[in-house]
């Protein structure tokens, strides 16, 4: 695969034993690691298609610590990469051969929990399930689920503005997240938010949740929590065809039925996760709809039976409700492992991360596989079906010449699909390096710049993760010129600042 990331300072990489002597007196006892053979676990994230070593790993432990590495680099050019648990599937995380690596998995505990202002404040290496398990004693409990709760980090969260199998009514981590504590490159400490809702001012907290570590490093999260509701169900719906399965769900959030969770599977997916966890999905169906529904017992009856209506309207061939707690989590194991299980079918797999809107969903699959027969790779599809964010799964074998180009093409052109369809590049996993030359498929030349100022605001020399995000990086410099022709500036009536 080729993808191009800036040019190595080779300058900055002969400096590297002076740099981590530096750093260990930041960070002394392990806290900097720099043998080959220990650096080699950092050198992906979850898109282990692409992989570079990093020059060097910091492991802080405080905020302080953090705003001193921040700050040495800053003053010293050397770039900063920062990372969470790894979990990223986009290559945000990916490292450089003359970066620091700034990993944040040493922040793990829960600082504090207040059960009246239903909050929860903790340190950005705290894992996303974790937060539930420390409030669940007392009915609480954090929304946002990405698949890869157990091990996904909160850090890493807020960076991707991640999401999972509930959002489509409780919303993404940037609906959950009240406050942060930040990092910027020079070393300064900021908090935006806090433990209220809707502060004053510019929204610069919605502005840092999906900024993928390109403005600054979190260092503490203060988050929403939840109480559990007094009901929850889900049902199994198979469609004999993937179309009334997409219909279905465009006619139930039309209807005005926003259901806690709304996920789909395909034929090939359903059998993967089905031999996998076992938990009784019907295999003689093109698509699976789990349906989640919680609220008022009353409610979640009545709702259920409105559900079972519109499907049974749409071809619905099969029907399971679940009976119990533990029926509720089994429905839901299988999607959650949906993933891994994919991983019998190929020996490996790329998974695409595209939102397309809700009525789009059939013609879209319908698209998907054409282009499955033209790339000759097969496809399994495991999605956020309510809110349209689509996780086509495309096998292949990186042994084969060729394949992994070919699932790589394979991928653009999903994407190309979802900004066609009138939807967007990404969901939940971020843009990082895996949608980086994507982006003007979706953004103009102006689009770009803007967006690039804002970086240029935070992180003016450009230290900060770079080579992700902007297919183009510009300096600073060259964003702030303006154009001038025959000695006349532009729109002159204009005030300058």
């Amino acid at each position: 695969m080729t993808l191009r990331m800036p040019e190595p300072d080779a300058g900055v990489i002969g400096r590297r034993a002076e740099i981590a002597r530096a750093l260990r007196a930041i960070v002394p006892g392990e806290g900097v690691i720099d043998h080959p053979d220990e650096l080699r676990p950092y050198e992906s994230d979850g898109l282990t298609a692409y992989r570079q070593a990093p020059m060097l790993v910091v492991l802080p432990e405080t905020t302080e610590q953090v705003s001193a590495v921040l700050a040495w680099c800053h003053a010293h050019g050397v770039k900063v990469v920062p990372r969470g648990s790894g979990t990223s599937l986009s290559g945000g995380a990916l490292p450089l051969a003359d970066a620091v690596l700034l990993g944040m998995g040493k922040f793990k505990r829960v600082l504090d929990i207040s059960y009246e202002d239903r909050i929860a404040v903790v340190q950005p290496g705290v894992t996303n399930l974790a937060i539930t398990r420390a409030v669940e004693e007392r009915g609480f409990y954090y929304a946002p689920d990405p698949s890869s709760q157990i091990a996904c980090s909160i850090g890493g969260n807020v960076a991707e503005n991640s999401g999972g199998v509930h959002c489509l009514k409780y919303g993404l981590t940037t609906n959950n997240v009240l406050g942060i504590e930040m990092v910027l490159m020079d070393g300064e400490v900021l908090r935006l938010g806090g433990r209220h809702l809707d502060p004053a001012g510019l929204d610069l907290l919605g502005l840092m949740v999906g900024s993928e570590g390109l403005l600054g490093v979190v260092t503490e999260v203060t988050v929403r929590i939840l109480p559990k509701p007094e009901t929850a169900r889900a049902l199994l719906i198979g469609f004999s065809t993937v179309v009334g399965a997409g219909e279905c769900v465009a006619e139930v959030i039309g209807s005005g039925i926003i259901p806690a969770g709304m996920e789909m599977m395909d034929r090939p997916a359903i059998h993967a996760a089905e031999a996998f966890v076992q938990v009784g999905y019907p295999l003689d169906v093109d698509a699976l709809l789990i349906v989640e529904l919680d609220g008022p017992s009353a409610e979640c009856d009545h709702l259920i039976e409105e559900v079972e209506r519109i499907a049974q309207k749409h071809g619905a061939v099969s029907t399971r409700i679940s009976r119990s707690e533990e029926e509720r989590a089994a429905f839901w194991a299988g999607r959650k492992a949906a993933f891994p299980a994919v991983g019998r079918l190929a020996p490996d797999y790329y998974c695409m991360d595209g939102t397309i809107p809700r009525r789009r969903l059939p013609e879209v699959l319908d698209r998907m596989r054409q282009l499955s027969e033209h790339y000759g790779l097969g496809v399994a599809n495991v999605f956020h079906a309510g809110d349209g964010n689509l996780h086509p799964l495309i096998l292949y074998d990186a042994n084969k010449p060729g394949e992994l180009d070919r699932a790589e093409a394979f991928g653009n052109d999903i994407l190309r699909l979802c900004v066609e369809m009138g939807g967007v590049l990404t969901g939940e996993h971020g843009v990082g390096v895996e949608k980086r030359d994507l982006m003007p498929e979706m953004y103009s030349e102006v689009d770009l710049a803007h967006q690039q100022r804002i970086k240029c605001a935070f992180d003016p020399e450009q230290l900060l993760n770079p080579g992700k995000v902007f297919p183009t990086l510009h300096r600073c410099a060259e964003l702030g010129r303006m154009h001038v022709h025959a000695g006349n500036l532009p729109f002159p009536e204009l005030p300058r600042f």
